[in-house]
């Protein structure tokens, strides 16, 4: 593919700027060069010297004081008109061509069957979830979340016991061992159960954060009525999370597209022990 480095204003300014560059120091160095074959010192030198060492008050050399009085303009004429900040950019160009692909992704995948589904959410999941989860989903060992156990009873269980970091909610980190033994058992119970049935009396040590009906009274503390959904994993990747092998990032941030964010909620629940 042939390149025409004059058709984009980038190319044309740092094109004009490396030949004045080249020009003007071929020229000072030639100068100053021919200068000290032939110049000796001379001139009234100033009250004060550093070891011996005196300073003429000499005038500022006529090609700084240019180059400095040019440096500014060509700095003004730059910004202003030259390449001004609302003018085209490559980096405006690949915004907008990232908007446009994913408006054109949504609207040919806003309503995927379940197959396409949860074949878009693997494929996301392999690249972007896969190094730190496992390819398998199980955690690699407990370094990262399971997601073989995520969003049952056994999850919740444990979760209770050592506590759950990283979210960022107001309401802060939740602390281990909030409840124990049969209280705790019977908690994971109700919330692995999408918190239908008989509320057990030991939830108020849940409700205190999340509130009586678990939604987290306004997004002060995680929506654990939504726990085991599509929704509340869609939570946790815009939000990113703390964990203990490093940082997950926080997919909100234009990488990933709402439907492709449910596709690999979707793959994740299917990772789920059955």
């Amino acid at each position: 593919m042939k390149i025409n480095l004059s058709s984009d204003t980038v190319n044309q300014l740092a094109l004009v700027g490396a030949a004045v560059i080249i020009i003007l120091t071929v020229y000072v160095a030639g100068k100053y060069i021919r200068q000290m074959k032939t110049d000796t010192s001379s001139g009234e030198l100033s009250d004060e010297n550093w070891d011996g060492i005196g300073e003429y008050k000499n005038p500022l050399p006529t090609g700084w004081a240019i180059s400095f009085v040019g440096t500014m303009i060509w700095g003004l004429w730059y910004w202003f008109l030259g390449y001004p900040l609302n003018a085209y950019s490559q980096i405006g160009e690949y915004n907008q061509e990232v908007k446009a692909y994913n408006t054109a992704f949504e609207k040919k995948w806003q309503n995927p069957d379940a197959d396409t589904k949860l074949a878009m959410g693997e494929g996301v999941f392999l690249v972007q979830c896969a190094p730190c989860h496992g390819v398998a989903g199980d955690g690699i060992d407990g370094k990262a979340q399971g997601f073989d156990k995520w969003g049952t009873q056994r999850a919740v269980l444990e979760t209770i016991e050592k506590g759950s970091k990283g979210l960022g909610y107001p309401m802060g980190e939740m602390p281990a061992g909030m409840a124990s033994g049969d209280d705790a058992k019977a908690i994971a119970k109700y919330v692995a159960g999408g918190m239908q049935g008989d509320k057990p009396a030991a939830f108020s040590a849940c409700a205190s954060c999340h509130g009586e009906d678990g939604k987290g009274l306004g997004g002060q503390a995680p929506n654990i009525s939504q726990y085991g959904t599509t929704a509340f994993v869609t939570d946790v990747l815009n939000r990113g999370k703390k964990g203990y092998i490093g940082t997950m990032p926080k997919f909100s941030d234009g990488r990933l597209t709402d439907i492709q964010k449910d596709a690999v909620a979707t793959y994740i629940l299917s990772l789920r022990e059955k």
